[in-house]
């Protein structure tokens, strides 16, 4: 075996490989997304990203109560109960087999083991795209920190196949695991949430700390970098929480926020995910936040 075709054959989790992307780095690019995430964040769009492991979906709006999922399962997960199907988290496996079975559609599994040969098949199909654009290939999760040796045979691939990579990192990992996938890719997309440590824990679960260190890092390290503030109403998307974070990557990264910093205004668009998933707790349901409030924080941030 070759170490080409060694690498080429690691797995990992990916629950999505979205195509024609143009909000994952410079042009039109393919965004692999992979499992697993040690941040909590309460507003995450991709609830089903968090685990390592497959993940059943379950749109309950959907379904018919045929009961052909109930004669499917192995496991006896699923169940009608005063007119409604529910389903046993802890008995679920995800296999799939009422996937298959549910003629209504209103199951999907999110998260399969692949190849870094048949994602990057995948990828290969838009090569004319990226050319054209100045896009190619996004690594995103989740974390891909969390599966560090598959997103390095990833990035490994495409450019072995003359395709430009990003890496969309979280940060919250050992320097090591960062600096190896940031050494692997050409373009890194990286999220600073918050800069008050007690804030960031409180809304993701993991301090800043280490996330903040590795920033210096990577900009030490001389990579090519974005970083993006999600704006998340009543969390940071206040004015002194956009300017603290723009005096950091001013004053103790020495770039300009104006260039290399990104606002990003709320997406509601995992809420539902919440209850398919049957996970615990209700997503907030904010609204997004006004053009006009986007453009006084940009206003901000570019006068910093």
């Amino acid at each position: 075996m070759t170490q080409n075709e060694s690498f080429e054959q690691l797995t990992g989790n990916v629950f999505n490989i979205q195509r024609y992307s143009t909000h994952d780095g410079p042009g039109i690019r393919t965004t692999v997304f992979l499992k697993g995430c040690p941040l909590r964040c309460f507003w995450c769009q991709n609830p089903e990203s968090q685990s390592m492991k497959p993940l059943l979906m379950f749109k309950k709006d959907r379904c018919t109560l045929c009961g052909r999922c109930i004669a499917a399962c192995p496991t006896g997960a699923n169940e009608i109960v005063e007119g409604q199907m529910f389903v046993d988290r802890e008995k679920c496996t995800a296999c799939g087999a009422c996937v298959k079975a549910c003629l209504a559609k209103a199951r999907t599994v999110e998260g399969k083991s692949m190849t870094v040969a048949e994602v990057i098949a995948e990828v290969k199909k838009d090569r004319l795209l990226y050319q054209n654009s100045g896009g190619g290939m996004t690594v995103s999760g989740g974390a891909c920190e969390m599966q560090p040796d598959f997103t390095v045979g990833l990035m490994r691939a495409a450019h072995a196949e003359g395709i430009r990579t990003a890496a969309e990192m979280e940060g919250a990992f050992p320097w090591e695991v960062v600096r190896r996938i940031a050494e692997h890719t050409d373009y890194v997309l990286y999220d600073l949430k918050c800069m008050d440590d007690k804030r960031h824990r409180a809304g993701t679960a993991v301090s800043n700390v280490r996330i903040l260190e590795n920033a210096k890092n990577l900009v030490e390290m001389g990579k090519t970098i974005k970083f993006r503030t999600p704006l998340i109403p009543g969390f940071n998307d206040d004015p002194d929480s956009i300017a603290a974070i723009a005096h950091f990557v001013r004053d103790e990264l020495g770039l300009s926020p104006a260039e290399h910093l990104e606002l990003l205004p709320y997406n509601n668009l995992g809420e539902e995910k919440y209850v398919r998933l049957d996970f615990e707790g209700v997503h907030p349901k904010y609204q997004r936040q006004s053009q006009a409030y986007i453009d006084e924080l940009n206003a901000l941030r570019c006068s910093i």
